[in-house]
């Protein structure tokens, strides 16, 4: 014993000096020669998911669709509060009251707003009734509602959504058998995610109640949710992969390769630990998201990050543009079982996901739903609804364009004549945004620059997108709408 206490202590030949590397610490080690040989031989492969910050390439192909949504958000809800109406038209004076819901600032006037897009919406006038304070006689009041091509575009979604209710009804199942171990979603939530989905804006007063053999809805003490009642092992199959040939990785010939290729998005350079550690992840088996309970996996683990992309792979794969808000996703953490850095994840996989930066929330694409061009691949009625609803916008903006050419000529030629009274009346449609959808430019990311000082009362309507004056009400409906 004194022998072993008086003897020399021998050093190891290494020493624990803990470097950080992202959220958890990898021990450094200082080696000799032949054990730095060994280790070099045999390289250490860790089971655990990196959560160093990576860096996001933009992608202008995937991004111009999240700049032409931007464009035409405004209209997108506008158009669902009239149609929320039971005569489907809206007094001005009320819809100031929903600037909340239509995203504009107090600096921003609504009427201005309106006459940017007179192809959708028109503005015209209905009588009040007299009251005691102006009794001499009716007064008017200054109204909105849409065009007859955006009402008939609206009746031609509303029917084709009635249509395909079985089909959103399995959209619903499907999401409930994600949601694991419960099987239940709060309504609250999927409002937020049911447009992405093509549901419809009442689907949780009909398309809930319309299927009682599916789903139910229960309360909770966290609000109405919405439960699943049976499972479908037929849904339960996670959405299949899109085959690779030898023309897609630009092979002359077709033969197995000798390396192994991981798909990336054209001009994507990653790291190359990075693309290491992309190769061992594809490897691992896949896991399928509606039987896996998240539960059993260990957390921050390659196995529950597998489940996890597989979860959003799903998602993604049921929305009808194959993209959504990255918030939206976040929304059910909890209940589709995914870690609380679900962002960081998705930026961890750009051969699953892109994350775009445009607009004032970021969204997700799915990759493999688009072309290398950025064109998505499968289109479905609704989508092409949305496009005649785009084209009808732009035909506007060409007719505002027009016209403000036509008056600034007509000045041009009067100048001298009426240089000391002179009043542009198109002024009040001119804010300096005339090229608002180009959407070619990816450049343009804010689209809610302050427009004129028009003051929000009643304006002088032109004659072109407006109805006269009448004692009464006479909406010519183009087609009989059904409220939401």
């Amino acid at each position: 014993m004194a022998a072993l206490a008086f003897a020399p202590s021998v050093s190891p030949p290494w020493h624990l000096d803990s470097v950080s590397l992202g959220s958890h610490f990898v021990p450094k080690l200082e080696l000799s020669v032949s054990t730095r040989r060994r280790c070099i031989e045999k390289p250490v492969v860790s089971t655990s998911c990196s959560a160093s910050p990576h860096k996001i390439i933009r992608d202008p192909r995937l991004d111009k669709h999240v700049v032409k949504q931007k464009k035409i958000r405004f209209v997108q809800k506008l158009k669902t509060l009239l149609l929320s109406k039971p005569e489907h038209f809206m007094p001005i004076q009320v819809l100031y009251k929903c600037r909340g819901y239509l995203s504009l600032p107090k600096s921003r006037s609504i009427l201005p707003m309106i006459r940017r897009y007179p192809t959708v919406f028109e503005l015209f006038y209905i009588p009040t009734p007299p009251t005691p304070f102006h009794a001499a006689g009716p007064l008017s009041q200054l109204c909105v509602r849409l065009t007859p091509p955006a009402a008939a575009l609206a009746k031609k979604e509303s029917d084709l959504k009635k249509s395909m209710a079985i089909s959103l009804a399995a959209k619903l199942q499907k999401l409930l058998m994600l949601a694991s171990p419960y099987h239940r979603l709060l309504l609250h939530k999927l409002v937020h995610l049911a447009p992405d989905l093509g549901l419809p804006v009442n689907f949780r007063s009909r398309l809930c109640n319309d299927h009682p053999d599916r789903f139910k809805v229960v309360d909770t003490s966290y609000g109405r949710a919405l439960e699943l009642v049976s499972w479908d092992s037929s849904l339960a199959e996670a959405l299949p992969w899109r085959e690779e040939d030898s023309k897609s990785r630009g092979l002359i010939v077709d033969r197995p390769l000798k390396f192994k290729h991981l798909r990336l998005r054209k001009g994507l350079n990653i790291k190359r630990w990075h693309h290491e550690y992309l190769i061992k992840f594809k490897d691992l088996p896949d896991v399928c998201p509606y039987t896996s309970n998240p539960e059993e996996l260990a957390r921050e683990s390659m196995r529950a990050e597998k489940r996890a992309c597989a979860v959003v792979r799903e998602v993604l794969g049921m929305t009808m543009e194959k993209r959504t808000l990255v918030d939206h996703l976040t929304h059910f953490r909890k209940e589709f079982g995914l870690s609380n850095k679900v962002r960081g994840m998705l930026v961890r996989h750009p051969e699953l996901f892109y994350i775009s930066l445009k607009g004032q929330r970021d969204s997700v694409f799915l990759v493999e739903g688009y072309s290398e061009k950025g064109r998505l691949l499968e289109k479905n009625d609704i989508i092409a609804i949305k496009d005649e609803m785009m084209k009808l916008v732009l035909q506007g903006k060409r007719l505002r364009r027009n016209e403000v050419m036509s008056n600034n000529s007509d000045h041009h030629q009067n100048y001298i004549l009426t240089v000391d009274n002179q009043v542009d009346e198109d002024d009040e449609y001119d804010d300096g945004l005339d090229d608002l959808f180009q959407v070619e430019d990816f450049t343009s990311d804010d689209d809610d620059d302050d427009g004129d000082g028009e003051s929000e009362g009643h304006q002088e309507i032109g004659e072109f997108w407006s109805a006269e004056e009448t004692p009464l009400l006479q909406y010519h409906n183009a087609c009989d709408l059904e409220p939401w």
